[in-house]
């Protein structure tokens, strides 16, 4: 491998928080990959950064009613912090939004435009009638046309990975809105791709080393004939397109984002006070170019970036790998930040230690299948495998020699288990050195804890907690040899759990961090002092771990039909409802509606209840659950409409696990905020309430945001 070694990692939204699925995808591994090949002496250019501009940052900013740029400077410091606290060890964390970062992606737009690599082209794109305006693709809804997903966006359906024209979604809508739009004939400037095709299949003809995922990936693709993309988007937050005529345009995001491996590294080098050091990493052809990022984005990695750097500058490095990830999911749902499935990452920091988040992400990381964060299982691989294998060995031999020596006692007679534990140590570095170098991280960190496992094997079978008494020599050398493991294993898991792994080197008397792959099996300063021995990794406990799940999640909502309605004997306003929900059965219910409904508009009327809130006596008769209703701020009171969904059926959020409380608080409850949109549509999060068959709705008109309780 080349003395030199670039690392792009694929670039955030910076329009929520980050969460897990994000940290075992791309940043995690790259981070295991750079420390380790700096270990090893390279020279390491890793950069990323906060993705600020294109249509996630504006549905954001319209959600919270601020601007794009404060949706965007919030999330980027609070990438950088998290980034920080899990050690992602990034050279330049940047962002989209610089002036530096403009200049380059201009300057390579313009230079393809005059290439005649980028042209003008008219197209059909949806314009909302209602708002008045063009929708950018994050902007349109639909069914996938090719695993009938609903919910596809514009650009790509999250489900099936595929990348799409909006025009090819079926029952399309607006997300703004809801309301159809229309194709209407409007000009953009286009990507020629196609002119790329014959040299991509000379370039990815020895790419042999990639993975199975990226290879078929890019070949479907390829097989399938490229397509030229549109480059520009009706929008008004992201780069401006230095082209005439095109000033109410800007430049679609996935051009902007992967040019930030370019701009990135120049404006590192401009912070080095050497503007033209970036030239080393990207025009030097021994440096190998390395790109971490998730399976959705391959071929904008393995495709358009090498076909916008061929067409830009031939002088500078293409990819030589690409070792995409698949996803990990919660319990068997991807990971997602707009479909609020996640374990995010500021929650997760604030009740565990990084090396313990890092050690269940790389031993369980999806590198060729995907694979599910399980808070069980996450558990019992800390206590079983950090604590009581890895941390349990560090402490027995740290503990045992400090207290019997004070020092690395002397190695002396080596015996044949000696020698093999010598060999040992010399195949563990060998094998785990060589799983990064291939990107395979799980098999490099499985061959570090199975030295650990072979160290508390040693100790136990020279027992010297008897040789201390009758041959201290013997004891000596025995746990110098134990204290190399120690040492061959601070080294090892350096890559992986940078904290722990210093603090395990400082343990054997050394004043500095790691410093080289090498010293994994250097040789020990016999007499140097031991530090003080502690406690490496913390044991947990499965009842202590507190999961913030979505609000809404804890519903559990139900369509219930009336069969009885009777007045509360105690209470003008209120009635006493029989309800029947199916398979449930029957229950009571009392609702506050009279003064919005009469007995015979509620008759064998269908309506949604919450079924497992906590019951409570009101004026004197048990209510055991709620109904919703919408009411504006003209009071106008309506029941929320499920239509035609049988009684017992259950009413959900899109992306959004069912994970009902046996009982449910009040106030827990009041947490999950329901609105009614202009459509009726009654809504949570910018998402429809479904049942299995339709989306629910007022059965009155009320206003735009009237609240559902």
């Amino acid at each position: 491998m080349s003395n030199k070694v670039f690392i792009g990692v694929a670039w955030p939204y910076a329009n929520g928080s980050l969460h897990l699925g994000h940290i075992a995808g791309c940043y995690l591994p790259a981070d295991i990959f750079a420390r380790y090949n700096r270990l090893k002496g390279r020279d390491v250019l890793m950069v990323s950064g906060s993705d600020e501009h294109g249509t996630p940052i504006t549905i954001t900013a319209d959600a919270e009613k601020i601007t794009p740029q404060n949706v965007v400077d919030r999330y980027n410091k609070e990438h950088t912090e998290n980034m920080e606290q899990l050690g992602i060890s990034f050279d330049l964390f940047t962002r989209t939004t610089t002036k530096n970062h403009e200049s380059v992606v201009q300057d390579l737009f313009s230079t393809l435009y005059k290439k005649k690599y980028i042209y003008k082209k008219n197209m059909n794109a949806y314009y909302c009638k209602n708002c008045s305006r063009f929708l950018p693709d994050r902007y349109i809804e639909g069914t996938c046309p090719h695993c009938h997903e609903t919910g596809a966006r514009g650009d790509q359906c999250d489900r099936c990975g595929k990348l799409l024209d909006s025009s090819e979604l079926e029952d399309v809508r607006c997300k703004l809105c809801g309301c159809t739009p229309v194709l209407q004939t409007t000009e953009h400037l286009f990507f020629s791709l196609s002119s790329f095709e014959s040299k991509l299949l000379e370039w990815i003809d020895d790419k042999k080393h990639w993975k199975s995922n990226v290879q078929k990936f890019t070949y479907n693709w390829l097989k399938g004939g490229l397509k030229d993309r549109a480059v520009t988007r009706d929008i008004s937050w992201g780069i401006k397109v230095p082209v005439p005529g095109f000033e109410k345009k800007r430049i679609y995001v996935w051009f902007d984002a992967v040019t930030g491996y370019l701009s990135a590294s120049k404006e590192w080098s401009q912070k080095k006070g050497e503007p033209l050091k970036w030239e080393e990493w990207w025009k030097n052809k021994d440096v190998r170019h390395y790109y971490f990022l998730a399976k959705d984005n391959i071929p904008f990695h393995s495709i358009i970036w090498p076909s916008m750097l061929m067409g830009y500058d031939e002088s500078l490095n293409l990819p030589y790998d690409i070792p995409a990830n698949e996803y990990l999911c919660l319990s068997g749902e991807q990971f997602s930040k707009s479909r609020c499935v996640a374990v995010w990452v500021p929650d997760i920091l604030k009740q565990f230690d990084a090396d313990a988040i890092r050690y269940y992400l790389s031993i369980n990381m999806p590198e060729n299948k995907d694979s599910n964060w399980l808070w069980n299982d996450f558990v019992a691989k800390n206590n079983d495998e950090l604590v009581g294998t890895y941390g349990n060995f560090i402490h027995r031999v740290v503990t045992f020699t400090s207290k019997n020596f004070g020092s690395i006692p002397k190695m002396q007679n080596l015996e044949e288990m000696d020698e093999e534990a010598l060999k040992k140590i010399e195949e563990a570095c060998i094998e785990v050195g060589d799983s990064i170098e291939h990107c395979k991280f799980k098999k490099g960190l499985r061959a570090a804890m199975n030295l650990a496992q072979y160290g508390n094997y040693y100790f136990d079978q020279n027992q010297p907690w008897k040789l201390v008494k009758t041959d201290k020599e013997r004891c000596g050398t025995v746990l110098h040899m134990c204290l190399k493991i120690v040492q061959a294993l601070a080294v090892c898991t350096v890559p992986y759990l940078p904290f722990s792994s210093d603090t395990v080197w400082r343990m054997l008397g050394n004043k500095d961090s790691v410093k080289s792959w090498d010293d994994a099996q250097s040789k020990l300063n016999a007499g140097a002092l031991l530090e003080k021995p502690t406690l490496v990794f913390k044991k947990l406990l499965l009842e202590d771990i507190v999961v913030d799940s979505d609000p809404f999640s804890k519903l559990d909502l139900r369509v219930a039909k009336i069969v009885e309605v009777k007045d509360h004997p105690q209470a003008d306003k209120l009635y006493v409802l029989q309800l029947y929900l199916g398979p449930l059965g029957k229950r009571t219910i009392v609702a506050g509606i009279k003064p919005s409904y009469t007995k015979e508009e509620l008759q064998d009327k269908s309506i949604i209840i919450v079924s497992n809130l906590k019951p409570a006596k009101l004026r004197g008769i048990e209510s055991k659950g709620m109904l919703l209703a919408a009411t504006d701020d003209l009071g106008v009171c309506s029941l929320l409409n499920p239509k035609d969904a049988t009684p017992g059926s259950e009413i959900v959020v899109e992306g959004i696990p069912r994970e009902p409380a046996a009982v449910l608080e009040f106030d827990d409850f009041k947490k999950a905020i329901m609105i009614v949109e202009d459509d009726q549509k009654a809504m949570y999060n910018g998402k429809p309430l479904k049942s299995k068959n339709d989306v629910v709705i007022a059965d009155k008109k009320v206003k735009k945001g009237a609240k559902i309780s």
